[in-house]
Order: C-alpha cells, then structure tokens, then sequence
C-alpha cells in the first residue's frame, strides 16, 4: 500500500488561508493582466514527452535490482514514475527535513545530479543487511548513525554504477560523488528557483510499504542533450559503438572454409573401371598449374611447389567467373 501523500507547508497554509478567510470559487477577479504566451519557449518542453529519459529509467530499474540484494536477500521490484518537472524549491517543501542526500558530479554534462533516500528505508536496508528482517520502524532520529553512513554509501555506490550502465546507450557520462548531506537546506545543489527533473522510483518490499528513491537532474544539466533525450529513436545501442562491429569481423575471419586443389582429371576407359581391383595402377598426370577450390567454387590458380619440406601450391591469379 502506498504512503499517504505529505501536505508541504505552502500547501498547508493555503489550506489554513482558505479556512480562515472562505473562498468563493464562482467569484473572478476583475481587472487581471493578461499576458500573450508563445508555445515552445519555455524549458518545460526542452525534454519533450521525456521518452529517452523514461527509457533510460526503464533500463536503471532492471540493473538496480541487483543493488539492493546483498541488503535485502532479494530482488525487489522496481517501478519508475513518470519524470516531472518543477521548481526545486516546490520539491524541497515536498521533502522531509531529515533525509539521505548524494550529491555526484557529471563532467560530461557539466552538471550535478542527487539521489535522495528516506531515512525509514535506509533503516530498513540496514536492519536486513546485518540479518534483521524487511519492515518499517519509525524513524524520529535527526542523523544517520556511521552503520548507516557505511549502507548509504554502498547503496548510493551502486546506484550510480547502474545509471552509468543505463544511459551508456544514450550518452555514456560518469557519476563522481562530491557531497553526502542529512538535510536539504545543507545541500549545495542548485539554486531554490532552478528547474529540476525528477525521477521517483518505487521499491517495493515483501511484508512492508514500499519505499521511495529520487534522482534529481537540474534542468541546465540535460539540455546539451536535449534533442537525444526528446527522439524516439531508441535502441541498445547508440552512436558508433566499434566494439560490436570489431566482434562480428574476428567472428567472420575465424569462419573455417574448405580449400581443394585441383591437380588432375585422369581418363579412364570404362572397361578398364569396370575391371579394376584393389592394387591396381591408374596413370595420372599432375598439372603443372593446379585449381583452388574455396568451398567448391574455383577461385584461385596456382604452380606446384615445396615448402619446409611439405607440398604447396603458390597462388598466381585469381579466377574470374
């Protein structure tokens, strides 16, 4: 079942605002300004529909299973929400005080990037990692304790590796951690009023709530790949990836084929091979200039030779069909 919803507190206090002073939804404001609006100019429709980024989302929830095994002795499921776009001060109202903050740094992009893990299931992973069971315990501590620190940081680690692992089809970029934080006003990140991508995901646990993990882009940080991220031309793999191809050649080459020499076509009368008998002798005479048969299709002509004491035959021309 999923965790009710956390009023912030400029919602909060509309909702006291509107106790107090009543509102009437029938009534308009007289006299408002009217402002024109040009579709396409803001930094909302950057990203698009967020196709490549929910791609890259998908892949990172498979790789992640993996990252919380070693904790909880199995694979969770792990669901991605639809990635969203707001003001980073609307997400930091949205957020407890008290919470596990990475903070990494993406040199490719020139930008930063933060996961953000509640302190319940921080609890929880530590519980399980050291033989406890999966289930959720209030959490009105205002600090990790090193154990924790110690279970943030291989968790944070592994999160980062599976990033890296899912947005190498589109744009290979590397995770370096700079900053761990318990609260988000201590958080250097961005300023209140950047836009940020989030990018919610759902761990859900046997026998308890499923927990919640937030990886947070600033908005400045994805736009040099914009047009990437917006393109529904997706696939595993993107851009001149020469491993693959260097593969598939070595795989070609090491291909066994089977060469013939042709040295001869003796005649041979048929009363002759009617009556012959194991013993028997039949004439033959080599030519000076046998055929090569790749496959048993003639390529190749050739003169009789020797080589380290063995026969060879030396290629002279090749034979056109």
């Amino acid at each position: 079942m999923a965790t009710p919803h956390k009023l912030s507190s400029k919602e909060v206090a509309a909702l006291v605002g509107g106790l107090i002073h009543g509102d009437d939804d029938d009534s308009q404001e007289e006299g408002a300004e009217v402002r024109s609006y040009k579709f396409g100019t803001n930094d909302m429709s950057l990203l698009g529909d967020y196709y490549g980024l929910r791609m890259i989302n998908e892949r990172f929830c498979r790789i992640a299973r993996s990252v919380f095994l070693p904790m909880l002795r199995i694979q969770p499921r792990i669901s991605a929400f639809p990635p969203e776009i707001k003001k980073f001060s609307e997400y930091s109202d949205e957020l407890e005080n008290f919470v596990s903050l990475t903070i990494s740094r993406i040199e490719e992009l020139r930008g930063n990037h933060m996961v953000v893990m509640h302190p319940t299931f921080v609890s929880l992973l530590t519980d399980s990692y050291y033989g406890g069971t999966i289930t959720n315990e209030p959490n009105r501590r205002a600090e990790f304790t090193s154990t924790e620190n110690r279970v943030i940081e291989i968790v944070s680690r592994g999160v980062l590796d599976a990033l890296e692992l899912a947005w190498r089809d589109l744009s290979p970029i590397s995770f370096d951690v700079v900053n761990r934080e318990e609260n988000l006003q201590f958080a250097s990140f961005c300023d209140a009023d950047d836009m940020v991508v989030n990018c919610s995901f759902l761990v859900q646990l046997p026998e308890a709530d499923p927990a919640t993990v937030d990886i947070l882009y600033p908005l400045q940080t994805l736009k040099p790949i914009s047009s990437q991220l917006r393109s529904r031309m997706q696939s595993d793999v993107i851009g001149n990836d020469m491993s693959w191809k260097q593969r598939l050649v070595h795989a070609l080459l090491d291909v066994p084929l089977e060469v013939t020499a042709h040295l001869a076509e003796p005649t041979v009368r048929m009363g002759t091979l009617n009556a012959i008998q194991p013993g028997n002798i039949v004439p033959v005479n080599i030519w000076p200039h046998p055929k090569l048969l790749i496959e048993g299709q003639l390529m190749y002509e050739g003169d009789l030779g020797e080589l380290a004491g063995h026969a060879a035959i030396s290629i002279t021309g090749e034979i056109t069909p």
